[in-house]
């Protein structure tokens, strides 16, 4: 009884923020937000060029942030989270929908859709994120919002 009182109290220590970071991320939120569930200087990692010149969270947040203003209908549909304890990380799958239809994209808007999985590895230290790993296609991305 005594393990599973604490895998749960455990797991909600990292899980709760990780759920809240999250949707204040993926709604545009921005760092002011954000920075309450992430360590000072958490740092961000994503195998992508679009985002390859960023290295903190904080920068990514405000890029998310940015990224409302050509897809103001940017929404996500989350479709997995979960707490891996031994690792001290949390992973959300997610869908990403919107539609270029605002200003201020690298081209006039396109009225083009997308609708793109991706993959976040939040990784803990006590109950705040110490990193970030982003797993996308961003090639994908771009191409289908007319981008590139």
């Amino acid at each position: 009884m005594k393990i599973a009182i604490l895998k749960e109290v455990y797991m909600s220590e990292i899980l709760e923020p990780a759920q809240r970071f999250f949707d204040a991320c993926e709604t545009g939120k921005g760092w002011e937000v954000c920075k309450e569930f992430c360590l000072p200087g958490a740092t961000f990692a994503a195998q992508t060029k679009v985002l390859a010149e960023i290295k903190t969270l904080e920068e990514y947040c405000e890029w998310m942030r940015d990224l409302f203003t050509p897809i103001p209908d940017g929404h996500y549909e989350l479709h997995s989270f979960s707490v891996d304890e031994s690792r001290n990380n949390v992973t959300a799958y997610a869908v990403f929908y919107g539609t270029h239809t605002g200003p201020n994209g690298p081209v006039a808007a396109t009225d083009k859709s997308i609708a793109a999985d991706y993959v976040y590895v939040m990784t803990f230290q006590g109950d705040r994120i110490s990193h970030l790993t982003k797993i996308w296609n961003d090639t994908y991305t771009m191409q289908h919002l007319g981008w590139i």
